[in-house]
């Protein structure tokens, strides 16, 4: 038995709705990458990993897998900034990169990414973020091209976003009980 699951105040995405989704995601970016020989999809770690092995075996178009992995949080705070952790191995000038996240929640991660990328000319560059969070002060320059699901501004975990590492294999996304979106 899971110790932890007391810790779950409520389910806020079942693992249906989460399938049916990124169904969805992968049929829209097939859309939109249909003229495009090569697409690399570009993971953020660690929080996207199961995100982006469900979406990338929908998607109908040809594309390459790599990760990044980037961190403006330690252990359950945040730190205001955002560090590199490990870059991608693939070339990104001439690439059409589709950038896949768990979850934006002041933006500055993927802000930080976008303008990093952008620098290394890719022949394009989109995003794709399973939640987004219902909060005022997202701090993003660029748009977000795809979003899987507008959830409160409280801490969720599962489906690959966790709490100091815990509950990221959950098969839904839940809402943990004792923290709030103010804590984070």
């Amino acid at each position: 038995m899971n110790k932890l699951l007391p810790d779950i105040s409520k389910t806020l995405l079942s693992s249906k709705d989460i399938a049916r989704r990124v169904g969805e995601l992968a049929q829209q970016i097939d859309g939109d990458y249909r003229n495009v020989d090569q697409l690399l999809v570009l993971g953020i770690l660690r929080g996207a990993f199961i995100f982006i092995a469900d979406l990338t075996r929908q998607l109908q178009t040809t594309h390459v897998v790599d990760f990044m992995a980037l961190t403006s949080y330690t252990k359950t705070k945040s730190m205001g900034e955002v560090r590199n952790l490990m870059d991608s191995r693939e070339l990104i000038k001439d690439q059409h990169i589709l950038i896949v996240e768990d979850i934006i929640d002041s933006g500055s991660t993927l802000d930080h990414l976008c303008r990093t990328l952008l620098e290394r000319e890719p022949a394009s560059l989109r995003t794709c973020v399973l939640v987004r969070k219902k909060r005022a002060n997202i701090k993003l320059d660029l748009p977000i091209d795809y979003i899987g699901f507008e959830i409160p501004d409280v801490w969720v975990v599962g489906y690959g976003l966790d709490y100091d590492n815990y509950y990221r294999t959950l098969p839904y996304i839940a809402e943990l009980a004792t923290m709030d979106g103010d804590n984070m």
